[in-house]
């Protein structure tokens, strides 16, 4: 491992690649390997030991690639098994978890927070924990404040010390991001369906907690309105990635960049969906077996 080697990147699919997209924009000069574990997709609705499993073995591959750094770029896998991860192997991890909290932490200026993710990452309490770690709290009350009986009109209600945050699962949105129906109007009145409970409870943050969710952006930013920031923690992870790069003086100088991808299954849909994703063509992808 050097200065030239490359930033490794996995995902459960294709989410990963708004992280990957705002390195090529931030750090041009950085190496990068990135995985799509396509053929287990989505991470959301596995057990967190399933998911714990999948994530040593995407690392076990990168690693084998001689990585400097790796960035858990999916907030189901970072919420479950970063730490873990983190203990066992001796290269720099990031997630995309602390990056969001943290922004969202400085965006508030009421200290009513937003966040909505895929299931695993709500049911996980993984940005609560995070917040509160980085305030220093204790453990919070969850109360679930249920509006009628549809699934899709839950989200949770957390108190802590002063700070209001309001979780949701919102599954749909990973569909219609891979579909390209962002801004139609399937997108709006999906966006309107999920996000309507938040909207009523005057949040001014709120945290899109998955990969996929800042293509659906202006859609969200339609229904929520000019008074709610939105955090994008692709944005967010990759200003991370930048500093724990400056500290450990692992900055490529290099001019000779290698993008390289790889899947676990079907790389013709990754990349039909991943060249719409990054805005850009994808040279070189293999795909490969991990876990076996």
């Amino acid at each position: 491992m050097d200065n030239n080697s490359p930033i490794g990147i996995f995902d459960s699919g294709v989410g990963g690649l708004t992280v990957l997209k705002e390195i090529f924009r931030v750090l041009p000069n950085e190496a990068t390997i990135y995985l799509g574990d396509t053929a287990r997709v989505p991470y959301g609705i596995r057990s967190p030991d399933t998911v714990t499993r999948y994530s040593f073995e995407n690392t076990e591959f990168l690693v084998k690639k001689s990585i400097k750094l790796l960035v858990i770029a999916c907030n189901t896998a970072s919420s479950i098994s970063l730490e873990a991860i983190k203990n066992h192997f001796s290269i720099p991890v990031i997630g995309v978890i602390e990056p969001g909290a943290k922004a969202a932490l400085g965006s508030t200026k009421t200290n009513r927070i937003g966040i909505i993710g895929t299931e695993g990452t709500i049911k996980s309490n993984s940005y609560i924990n995070s917040i509160n770690a980085i305030r220093n709290k204790g453990t919070v009350a969850v109360k679930i404040k249920d509006h009628g009986t549809k699934y899709l009109d839950r989200y949770f209600k957390i108190e802590a010390d002063g700070m209001v945050i309001f979780t949701k699962a919102c599954p749909l949105f990973v569909s219609l991001a891979e579909e390209g129906w962002t801004t139609n109007d399937v997108a709006r009145l999906t966006v309107k369906h999920y996000l309507s409970g938040l909207k009523k409870e005057n949040i001014d943050t709120l945290v899109l907690g998955c990969t996929h969710y800042p293509l659906l952006k202006e859609s969200i930013a339609e229904v929520m309105g000019d008074d709610v920031s939105l955090i994008d923690s692709a944005t967010e992870t990759v200003k991370e990635i930048k500093k724990m790069l400056s500290v450990l003086k692992l900055e490529s100088k290099s001019d000779k960049i290698q993008r390289q991808f790889y899947v676990t299954d079907s790389p013709e849909r990754f990349l039909l969906i991943g060249e719409r994703f990054l805005g850009q063509k994808i040279e070189h992808i293999e795909k490969i077996a991990v876990g076996i």
